[in-house]
């Protein structure tokens, strides 16, 4: 089950570095019939939210093992 999640985290930072350059393009077209750049990089900071507040909700639950204190 930690391999899913994990696989998970690392589809949606693909997903993110996907609309980043999603971004990128639609700046560079300036297109007016398609959506703004914004549309694409607030997506971006959508599933930035999104998988901070799972990795934190894993950590506090107990799923997501962390490393031990060194003292």
């Amino acid at each position: 089950m930690l391999v899913v999640f994990k696989v998970i985290i690392v589809l949606l930072l693909v997903y993110m570095v996907v609309n980043l350059f999603r971004a990128l393009f639609s700046m560079l077209r300036n297109d007016p019939n398609k959506p703004p750049m914004s549309y694409y990089l607030g997506k971006r900071v959508g599933i930035a939210a999104i998988i901070l507040i799972a990795l934190i909700a894993a950590a506090y639950g107990g799923f997501l093992p962390l490393n031990p204190r060194p003292y």
